[in-house]
């Protein structure tokens, strides 16, 4: 990425595009590359050049923005503009970055902007994510505070997080969240288990205690499990 963001502006309603345009065009780090009226355009557009982020509308003719993103390969970051909250969910799924319902106010798109500004700096220079993640379970999505995690326990394509104060389970796999951790903080024990580091008290053979659970230790990971921890 350059010094800028590189962004587009996708919506079928004129009074919209102008509206977004005008917030873009007052924010310093974004630099608008484009504006369409619906994703046909927008996919002509994008084969012309690279694009940092798209603020895409969900309701237009021809394709929505959530069949456009589903169908295009490697999509660039998305903030989804839309007047229907019943897609907030698919929109996470589809790892959109943020989620504006109309109508949008200038404050409520500087704090989405931002959060692009902070994604994009982060990519450029790593080591300072934040520090949780969100995921959905029982219908909404839950804050997860890396410091609070003890352990997570996988149960084919489910896991159950156990915090200091409760356990969520998550429709997800092991593999696939543990690629979402800090890789300082957390290490697989087992093919089912992932521990926090420092959350180990003791260890007793191919057990690791956590409190008042115990954390099994695969016999082909031991060697790497007992190094990190003990150092």
């Amino acid at each position: 990425m350059s010094d800028k963001i590189t962004c587009i502006i996708t919506d079928d309603e004129p009074f919209a595009r102008k509206g977004l345009q005008g917030y873009v065009e007052k924010i310093s780090f974004l630099d608008l590359k484009g504006v369409c009226e619906d994703a046909l355009q927008l996919s002509d557009l994008m084969q012309q050049q690279p694009i940092d982020l798209l603020f895409l509308d969900i309701q237009m003719p021809h394709i929505t923005g959530v069949e456009f993103l589903r169908a295009i390969r490697n999509p660039p970051k998305v903030i989804f503009t839309t007047a229907y909250p019943q897609y907030a969910i698919e929109g996470f799924e589809l790892d959109v970055m943020d989620y504006l319902l109309k109508p949008i106010s200038y404050e409520r798109f500087l704090k989405a902007a931002w959060k692009a500004n902070d994604y994009f700096t982060l990519k450029e220079h790593p080591g300072n994510s934040v520090p949780y993640l969100f995921l959905k379970a029982n219908g909404k999505l839950e804050k997860i505070t890396f410091d609070d995690i003890l352990f997570i326990e996988g149960m084919e394509n489910y896991v159950a997080i156990h915090l200091e104060n409760k356990k969520i389970i998550t429709h997800t796999t092991i593999k696939s969240l543990l690629e979402k951790l800090p890789a300082k903080q957390f290490l697989q024990t087992h093919k089912s288990y992932v521990v926090a580091i420092n959350k180990v008290d003791t260890i007793e053979g191919n057990i690791l205690h956590v409190q008042k659970y115990q954390v099994p230790v695969s016999k082909y990971l031991r060697e790497e499990v007992l190094g990190r921890i003990v150092k």
